[in-house]
């Protein structure tokens, strides 16, 4: 009988910054590519219909919310691109198992902040404070 392969939960991850640990996200969302779809056809071809070519690669955004600490670096990155200073930078999302070994590794490459929300605050309420950031990229890649 053939060894069982559970699927990995999807609470179980840590987020890297350019290789450095970032604590405590709540969510990751947003991963998604697409391959637009390219027709052609010669003007003496005798099919009805055309050719379907690979055409350009598209990476949809990535949405990370977590919950507002002292950390000022999710702020600063977009901060820094309202002055000018643009800075891109390489993300990892690193699944874990309940053993606590990383068995998936999902690499955002070239990646900048296109949105920033900060947190709703409401003084009802018993909710953690969240903070969203939106980004956007040129490539993904999983390696695990």
């Amino acid at each position: 009988m053939p060894d069982r392969k559970d699927p990995y939960r999807k609470f179980r991850f840590i987020v890297q910054f350019d290789g450095t640990v970032q604590g405590g996200f709540s969510e990751v969302s947003g991963f998604d590519a697409s391959i637009d779809v390219v027709e052609y056809r010669e003007g003496d071809e005798a099919a009805i219909t055309p050719r379907k070519l690979p055409g350009l690669a598209k990476y949809g955004n990535v949405t990370f919310k977590r919950g507002v600490t002292d950390s000022m670096e999710m702020f600063n990155w977009i901060q820094g691109f309202t002055e000018n200073k643009i800075v891109r930078k390489n993300l990892t999302v690193i699944a874990k198992d309940e053993s606590d070994k990383e068995v998936a590794t999902f690499q955002i490459i070239n990646a900048w902040p296109t949105k920033y929300t900060g947190p709703d605050f409401n003084a009802t309420a018993s909710e953690v404070a969240i903070e969203t950031m939106e980004i956007a990229h040129e490539g993904m890649k999983r390696t695990k």
